[in-house]
Parts: C-alpha cells; sequence; structure tokens
C-alpha cells in the first residue's frame, strides 16, 4: 500500500505542503483546499493526512470510492452524490469538504507535497 508518512519532528510548519497540494489539484493557494493538514502545536506539528484505512470505502452508497492498485482509496467524481458519508465516518478526519464543492476530496499519496517540503518532513512509503 502506497501512502504519505508524515514525520511531524522534522516537520517546520512553513505549509509548503499544503501550498502545493491546493495549487495542484485546485489551482489556488488555500490550505482549506489542502488534502494535508498542518497544525501547529506547543511541541511538533500535528500532520494530518489519510493513512489509506479504506473506513471510507465501505460507507459510501453509491460505491464512488474504490481502491487502487496501490491501495490507495480514489474518489469517482462522476458516481459521487455528495452526501459526506464518507466525510462522516473518516476516523482521522482526513476525508474533507469545502463550501462550493460538491464532491469531498482526500489524499491519493501523489507526492507532490513531499517535493515541495524543505524539511523532509513528508515522505512516500510502500507499506
Amino acid at each position: 500500500m502506497k501512502v504519505l508518512k508524515p514525520l511531524p519532528e522534522k516537520c517546520i510548519a512553513c505549509h509548503a505542503c499544503e501550498s502545493a497540494c491546493s495549487n495542484l489539484y485546485f489551482k489556488e493557494d488555500n490550505a482549506a483546499l489542502s488534502c494535508i493538514v498542518i497544525t501547529e502545536s506547543i511541541t511538533y506539528p500535528d500532520m494530518n493526512v489519510c493513512n489509506q484505512c479504506q473506513a471510507c470505502v465501505a460507507a459510501c452508497p453509491t460505491l464512488a470510492l474504490s481502491v487502487n492498485s496501490n491501495g490507495v482509496v480514489m474518489i469517482n467524481k462522476s458516481l459521487c452524490i455528495g452526501c459526506l458519508m464518507c466525510v462522516a465516518v473518516c476516523p482521522t478526519g482526513s476525508m474533507h469538504t469545502s463550501p462550493g464543492l460538491q464532491n469531498p476530496f482526500k489524499c491519493i499519496a501523489c507526492g507532490v507535497c513531499t517535493k515541495s517540503c524543505p524539511a523532509d518532513a513528508i515522505k512516500i512509503v510502500v507499506e
């Protein structure tokens, strides 16, 4: 399974990963449209990203969510009805929605954030 592995002890909370993600998928620099969320804390930043647990797949009433050959949960926007059941059942809060968007969105382990991180705080791993 291909997943992003956050390394919060290396994260400098520069938010470059969020910018890269939102720019790639939504063509704007907007942290609310990023599949990775960095929250600053007293110790290490919290780095929230989908761990591909597949809990959302079983909750989807239209089978819009599937798992590809790399173990990554993918969203078929043409099948999605925007019911947001996947958002409700996500145990890590990694399935996102935003006002004005019909479909939820999530990390698909594309790696754009890993390339933008100056601290090497995110890696793609195969488990």
